[in-house]
């Protein structure tokens, strides 16, 4: 008797589809790829061919150069061998996706990276039932439960009205996280110049040419100490203690990541503002989604697989690890 889900085949290195012959997220370079969203623990290089929204192609081009990509839009339907293959919101970042496969009666559905919380930046995640979920765990302990958004944002604003001689520098991931954090100010009212770090440029650009109105950003290399008093800064995390930041004025050094849960990483980072924003699901969003999605096997991977694993046993609920290569998004 066959196995629920003997065709999704898990490697150390990504998921084999066997009837259609493809990779979910391959690490190493493999002949058909089908790629979940932009960030390098997902999105490597050197495919033969590659699956995934515009606008995920368009991050792996600036990143990677021009890939050989097959543009495949939200709900749009896909043919690989004998399987369906949809691709549907996740909500992490701009362009992300979860992956469904449809062969046979069953339904597997890869989410990869997603979060539940609403982002002005990306397409909000869209729960689907199938027989086998493919969930991430990377801030799956109960001891991960994020505030609500505008509450950290408020917080940024008011450690900068606060302290008008110096700026607020944010660490934030240069793929998605920068972005958000502009967007949201934006969205709370802060319509001054935000500037930027030469790294984050190009993917800030990225997001406005797809529609994402991240209002006037300024380079922040080479400008006066005192054209930046008052203002906020946004660099990526392993800027906010090198030498470029020297350059600033009398910087309040914040990080946006939902790791800023942790004390001991913020003060390991000399991080003065911890902000706690993430684009992963929490603790509480990722047992209510298996609890939505309700499907019949739960398999885990990407951060604490263990603690989510037991929670389904508890909540009876087959469920299993899965190994595979990676790592959680420090700067989350």
């Amino acid at each position: 008797m066959a196995t629920l889900g003997d065709w999704i085949e898990p490697h150390a290195h990504g998921i084999y589809v066997a009837p259609a012959d493809a990779w979910i997220d391959p690490s190493l370079p493999s002949p058909r790829a089908l790629v979940t969203h932009g960030h390098a623990d997902h999105a490597r290089g050197g495919h033969g061919a590659v699956w995934a929204t515009p606008e995920t192609l368009a991050i792996m081009a600036t990143r990677y150069g021009p890939q050989a990509g097959k543009p495949v839009a939200y709900g749009e339907p896909l043919t690989l061998g004998e399987v369906e293959v949809t691709f549907v919101p996740a909500g992490h970042v701009l362009g992300s996706a979860q992956i469904a496969l449809d062969w046979r009666g069953e339904r597997v559905v890869v989410s990869g990276d997603y979060k539940r919380r609403p982002d002005p930046t990306c397409a909000g995640f869209e729960p689907v039932p199938c027989d086998i979920f493919i969930t991430e765990a990377t801030f799956g302990l109960p001891v991960f439960r994020h505030p609500e958004t505008h509450d950290e944002i408020d917080k940024l604003l008011a450690a900068l009205h606060a302290n008008p001689t110096r700026c607020v520098l944010v660490g934030a991931y240069a793929l998605g996280k920068a972005q958000r954090v502009i967007r949201e100010l934006r969205d709370m009212g802060h319509d001054d110049p935000i500037y930027i770090h030469g790294a984050v440029q190009r993917l800030c650009d990225l997001y406005v040419d797809h529609g994402v109105d991240l209002g006037e950003l300024r380079a922040a290399t080479g400008v006066p100490k005192a054209e930046l008093m008052g203002r906020i800064v946004v660099a990526p995390p392993g800027a906010l203690n090198d030498r470029w930041s020297r350059r600033l004025p009398d910087p309040i050094t914040a990080m946006a990541s939902g790791w800023m849960r942790v004390r001991q990483r913020a003060r390991q980072r000399n991080v003065e503002l911890p902000l706690i924003l993430s684009d992963h699901a929490d603790w509480d969003e990722l047992t209510a989604t298996i609890r939505e999605i309700a499907p019949r096997e739960v398999w885990v991977t990407h951060g604490h697989e263990d603690a989510l694993v037991h929670w389904c046993a508890t909540h009876q609920i087959t469920a299993r690890a899965l190994a595979l290569v990676g790592y959680e998004d420090e700067d989350d």
